[in-house]
């Protein structure tokens, strides 16, 4: 896979690139995302009882949370035969879009983490996508290379805690509101 940067890597769209590449996928920024997890984990104390690993990858998320202690269900729609090789557990197959529109209704989770992907989505159903993910989970993690997406209050989530680690953004959100709580 050509590590020329996400211009060169989407430049077919998101979704036939990983169409492509899903089942061989491998994130180049592992290193960084397991030292920014080990970080925050401890730091912010957070809740690892059910976390849901939204845009998966290849499991970068779920291995450095397992190690730790976590419970994890896990979710791409594109890379899951990647995930679930190294993982060795199930992933689901859900789009931005399809959680967009419900199809996690009914769950709960203690914490989603989504790590170098929720920038990702279409902007026409980012909000929809939050309220939704606000639902399921009173907080949202995510790891990012710069400050998107810009995720605003009224779409269910308060930023509560944010730093900055080798140059990648990680941010926690909490929803105050969630039915699970």
């Amino acid at each position: 896979m050509n590590n020329g940067g996400a211009r060169s890597w989407y430049a077919k769209g998101v979704a036939e690139h990983y169409r492509r590449h899903g089942a061989d996928y491998h994130n180049p920024h592992t290193a960084i995302i397991d030292r920014s997890l080990r970080k925050v984990v401890v730091d912010w104390n957070l809740d690892l009882s059910n976390v849901l690993d939204l845009a998966a990858g290849s499991g970068e998320v779920s291995s450095t949370l397992i190690s730790l202690g976590a419970r994890i269900s896990a979710i791409d729609p594109f890379t899951f035969d990647a995930y679930e090789k190294q993982i060795g557990q199930p992933c689901e197959r859900f789009t931005f879009e399809e959680i967009a529109q419900g199809s996690l209704s009914g769950r709960s989770y203690s914490m989603i983490v989504c790590s170098f992907a929720l920038h990702l989505c279409p902007d026409s159903i980012l909000p929809s996508c939050c309220i939704a993910l606000s639902q399921v989970s009173p907080t949202l993690l995510i790891l990012s290379p710069h400050k998107r997406p810009d995720i605003r209050s009224n779409w269910g989530w308060t930023l509560t805690k944010g730093m900055s680690l080798d140059r990648v953004q990680i941010r926690q959100f909490s929803n105050q509101t969630c039915g699970i709580i």
